[in-house]
């Protein structure tokens, strides 16, 4: 899933402009605020059930319309929650420099981005290289 949020670029963009850490604190304020996102369309759901007791047949119609509007809203954004989360946290989990266990001490390689062919989809592979110790390795962007 590519992203076309400015504020959440695709891992290899992010890490040439903002840098790897940086990317990874907006991928997860990203995720965050989809999660609120969730629980105000799920308030805002259950305020609508709340309406239905002593409204008309048009305001139970359009109440009917709100609950499934925002149930909509609530499973797209915590969709959106857990795919953001668990994206960044992939990452982040091969952010540590093989030779030198550096964390998130990562620049954009000069290699190209990589494209590979497996049986459930094809994975972007980052080429990263360690600021320390100038080891560079793949990270799948999956």
């Amino acid at each position: 899933m590519s992203s076309i949020n400015p504020l959440n670029p695709p891992l290899a963009e992010g890490i040439r402009r903002l840098g790897f850490r940086k990317w990874y604190e907006r991928e997860l304020l990203s995720s965050h605020a989809h999660m609120a996102l969730a629980v105000l369309a799920a308030v805002a759901m259950l305020a609508s059930f709340e309406a239905f007791a002593g409204a008309s047949a048009g305001e139970k119609l359009m109440n009917t319309a709100f609950v499934v509007l925002t149930a909509g809203v609530t499973l797209w954004a915590l969709q959106r929650y857990v795919y953001l989360l668990m994206h960044a946290e992939e990452v982040a989990n091969q952010a540590n420099c093989p030779r030198c266990h550096a964390y998130g001490q990562l620049r954009l390689s000069e290699r190209p981005v990589r494209h590979t062919a497996e049986e459930e989809g094809a994975r972007r592979l980052v080429p990263v290289c360690c600021k320390r110790c100038a080891f560079e390795w793949d990270v799948d962007d999956g």
